[in-house]
């Protein structure tokens, strides 16, 4: 089977191409800040984006000959994980999403190029809005606001699927109690029980673990006294949330590895602040041991950040008593996208209807 996978971000398209799951291409499209700067929204990016897509395939001569483009998932509605079918409902959703981010088009890329080629299947999979949280995770202290979900549910998924079949013999994913830290320019900690994430802090816009990028759980009561001091805008808030926050915001850098070598250097303010990054990783991971009672097969570390001894030494001295701690540095989120339209056109995996 021959297929294609399309993953936007916010200044880049990755694209690859698979047949039988073995990369016959894979390219990372670069977007400038003048390059994006034409488009309003980034749903004006989609013409734009889609071109370039094709012309990348063009000039490394990959025909227009697949079984099934699978795109990145958008931020629809929260929904059960899996691999959808990329339908008019979903793409109308996308054209006017709840939040804005490039994942967004990565269904309506798929669905373009597919639709013009005979035969070819369009799908999204386990896009950052998977929700099957246990209900009591839900609730939160205001009925104003209910806790949801936005977290790296690609890769989470696809790395727990891949300790299964490494480490576990006969058992699957289904079978696991598993804490997945995805440590990237923003933390999800998942707690998954026999195959569904039962609680995840919303990594998106303001929960959990401060990153290199977000602000994670911040004091109420000195940020509503922060949104009416007039002092900054809504839109100068949100940044402060997420984009200039976290790192980025006590350090000047998101870079992890150039912190840990001013901490070389004898930076000490730069050490405090990165220990006090892996000390909340720690407690959310603690935490979701707590949502598993306590019965915890293994910790996954994964994500960019977990190529970082210096971070997951430090997380494994807090958290190991919990249970053996796995690293699988970096993400493979185009193999994972790959390895679910295989596995759907094979019909081993249920294709949903996205309503």
């Amino acid at each position: 089977m021959k297929l294609l996978t399309v993953n936007p971000g916010s200044t880049s398209t990755k694209i690859a191409v698979y047949e039988d799951l073995k990369p016959v291409l894979t390219s990372t499209i670069r977007h400038s800040v003048e390059d994006l700067a034409p488009f309003e929204r980034v749903q004006d990016q989609f013409e734009m984006r889609r071109n370039l897509v094709l012309d990348e395939l063009k000039r490394d001569g990959i025909s227009l000959d697949f079984d099934a483009v699978v795109g990145r998932g958008g931020l629809l509605k929260p929904i059960a994980g899996g691999v959808y079918e990329v339908n008019d409902v979903m793409l109308r959703e996308m054209e006017h999403p709840l939040r804005s981010h490039a994942c967004n088009l990565g269904c309506r890329i798929a669905y373009d190029i597919a639709s013009t080629i005979p035969g070819c299947r369009a799908f999204m999979a386990d896009p950052g809005v998977v929700d099957e949280l246990d209900d009591v995770a839900r609730v939160s202290g205001s009925p104003l606001m209910p806790r949801i979900t936005t977290w790296h549910a690609l890769n989470q998924r696809a790395i727990a699927r891949r300790y299964a079949s490494e480490e576990c013999g006969t058992l699957t994913y289904e079978d696991l109690n598993l804490i997945i830290c995805h440590l990237g320019g923003g933390i999800s900690v998942g707690a998954h029980r026999h195959g569904r994430c039962i609680d995840v802090n919303n990594a998106f816009d303001g929960e959990g673990p401060f990153s290199p990028e977000r602000a994670g759980s911040l004091p109420a009561g000195a940020l509503i006294d922060l949104c009416y001091s007039g002092k900054y805008t809504i839109h100068e808030l949100k940044k402060r949330i997420s984009g200039k926050a976290g790192l980025a915001s006590h350090l000047g850098t998101t870079d992890v590895a150039e912190i840990v070598r001013r901490i070389e250097n004898g930076d000490e303010h730069a050490k405090l602040i990165l220990d006090a990054m892996i000390y909340n990783i720690a407690k959310s991971i603690g935490g979701a041991a707590v949502a598993l009672c306590g019965k915890v097969d293994a910790i996954l570390l994964t994500g960019g950040i977990a190529h970082s001894t210096y971070v997951t030494d430090a997380l494994k001295d807090r958290v190991s008593f919990l249970a053996p701690v796995y690293i699988y540095a970096g993400e493979d989120e185009m193999l994972a996208l790959a390895q679910n339209g295989e596995s759907a056109l094979k019909g081993e995996i249920e294709i949903k209807e996205y309503v």
